[in-house]
Order: C-alpha cells, then structure tokens, then sequence
C-alpha cells in the first residue's frame, strides 16, 4: 500500500501518541498536545501531519506556522520546543511527509522551514550545528551517586543550597513559576511568555508536567516548569529570583529535579538547549554535561538565509539592553505580544 499522509485530528491523536513513545527519535516535543498548546497560547496555525500505510501510522510531523513581529514568519517544527522534525519508521513514510511540508512551504510562501532535529538528520537541507547543543546524561536510582557525578565545584554549591536549609515544593502552580522566571528573563534581555502559555501547559500535560519551586524558608527564590517522557526529565522553564544567586538556589533546584525525578523512575536528564559561548552553555557543562550538537534543517527559499535569532547576534544587541532596563511590568506587559 502506498503512503497516504493525512491531517491530526482528535480521532488519531491516541494513535499518533503511541506511536511517538514507541520511537527511539520521538521526544516529548513531537507529542499531539502540543498542537492544543500553540493554538491556544499564542493563536498560531498547527499542520501536524502523520504518514499511514494499511491502517497504522509509519511517520508523525508536528508542524506550525509562526508569525511574529519581531521574528518574521516561518513554518518550524516546532516552535517553543528544542526538538522536533519527522518521526519516521521508513525511508517513505519520511519523504512523503518532507514532500507534504515543502508543498506548505509553496502554498504559504514562507522563506523558511526548520526541523528541529535532536540527533542524526537524513536530510542534506541547510544546517547550523556550530549554534545549539544539547546536553542529556544518564541518572540513577541511587541519590549518593548522581551527587558524586556533579564535578567537585557545583558539588559543593548543592551542598550549599542545603546546608542553607533550603527546600523544595512540587505543584501545578505556575503563579510563583511566572513571577520568578519573568524577572530573570527580563534580567536576561528576553522578552517572557505569557502565564496564560505556563498555565496552559499544566493543563495540558498534567501528569508529564510539573513546577518544582525553592523555598528559603517560607519566601519562593526559584522555580522550573520540568517535563517528563517516558524514563525522561526536561527541566524547560526556570529562573531564580535576585536573592537566589547567594543563597546557591539555583543549584539546589537542579539537584532536586535530578532527585526527584530518579525517585519517579527517569533514568535520563536532559538539560536541554543551548547556545554555545553562553551563560548557559557553561553552567550545564560545569554539572559534567557534554554538549551533543543539534542537527536542526532549514528548507531556504530562494534568497533567503538561516535566521540568527540569538542573543549572539550583534543585531539584537540594543534590543536585548534596552530590554534589560525595562521596568518589569511593563516587560510583562510587552513580552507576550511580541
């Protein structure tokens, strides 16, 4: 039987879903929920696609189109996630589903598509593998020893978050999450989300989500939305409060998702992107995390180049300093429309 790709619906979500826990390549990214959550947080048209033979699915494509005013326009998969692209169980399955997002592409006239792909990428599309890197590492049962895998320095800034009696509470409350991790972003120069986006996300995933936050004593100093598949935790969305530098909350934060998470069974953290030369990058590479590059793709039309929306770019160098000194309620306000 020829492949035949067809539209997601409500009717084929469970199949889609079962098929992307099944994959070795699926990622918690290529879930069908997340087409609910771009739809609903930020107003984008989803084309989440799935190639069928004889019945069952062979190959998955979460697709949007993402139009912004400060990033333009592009078809990605998947926007506000740092992995997507095709799912496939065959060479066909994943041409005809590659074939039905360059039609897309031509239909809607964008400049550029990008696959977001986490490992290995059969494609011979435009790629930038110097800019992100991600950063996975197995974990295990025992508390005693994923502390001793921490390198020596940010060993003792764990030990040091508890030596300062720190604690840490979990919940589905994104109030406490939003308020700190706007005023870091802010901090950072990056325009924050909506809490509308973060509550929608609880929502969705419930179970595969939770908000873990750091408590000194009874003030909240940080806090990270973390994700979870199969034997896998996803620290996405954090920050830490200004009190939280000195009182090495950060750190504390890291290791309780890691403890936690090994208590739940997950025997992989993933510390997710980063760009190389940044803050970040270093910070995760000081836990004793190796850096994988991405093998994200981009289908160019002619003329057009791989965007460099990053903070590395000198052209967003003003933006990201004048956005520093914003008042934060006005950053809050602005943030989510841009």
């Amino acid at each position: 039987m020829p492949v035949v790709v067809r539209l997601l619906d409500d009717a084929s979500a469970p199949a889609w879903d079962a098929f992307v826990e099944a994959m070795p390549s699926g990622t918690f990214f290529h879930r069908s929920a997340w087409a609910r959550v771009i739809e609903s947080a930020f107003g984008h048209s989803t084309h989440f696609a799935f190639a069928e033979q004889d019945g069952a699915i062979t190959g998955v494509l979460p697709l949007a189109h993402v139009k912004s005013v400060l990033f333009g326009s592009a078809l990605i998969s998947l926007p506000f996630c740092v992995y997507g692209g095709i799912v496939a169980a065959d060479t066909e399955s994943r041409a005809a589903l590659e074939a039905h997002a360059e039609a897309l592409m031509q239909r809607t006239g964008v400049k550029v598509l990008e696959f977001r792909f986490r490992d290995s990428a059969e494609s011979d599309w435009a790629s930038r593998p110097d800019l992100y890197v991600t950063f996975r590492r197995p974990i295990e049962a025992d508390h005693e020893r994923n502390m001793k895998a921490i390198p020596r320095k940010q060993r003792a800034m764990v030990r040091k978050g508890i030596q300062n009696q720190l604690t840490s509470v979990s919940s589905q409350d994104v109030r406490v999450l939003h308020r700190i991790y706007a005023e870091s972003v802010r901090n950072l120069g990056t325009p924050v989300f909506s809490r509308h986006y973060f509550q929608v996300l609880a929502d969705v995933f419930r179970d595969g989500c939770d908000i873990l936050t750091v408590m000194d004593q009874e003030q909240p100093i940080a806090s990270v939305m973390n994700f979870y598949f199969r034997d896998e935790v996803l620290p996405y969305y954090g920050g830490g409060a200004t009190a939280a530098r000195n009182r090495a909350a950060n750190d504390f934060m890291y290791w309780e998702v890691m403890r936690r998470a090994a208590d739940r069974g997950c025997r992989t953290f993933d510390f997710g992107r980063s760009k190389i030369g940044t803050g970040s990058h270093a910070f995760k590479r000081n836990w004793g995390f190796e850096p994988a590059p991405l093998q994200y793709r981009f289908k160019l039309a002619p003329g057009a180049s791989i965007p460099e929306i990053n903070p590395l770019n000198p052209k967003y160098r003003l933006f990201i300093e004048s956005w520093k000194r914003l008042p934060l309620p006005v950053a809050n306000l602005l943030g989510p429309r841009l």
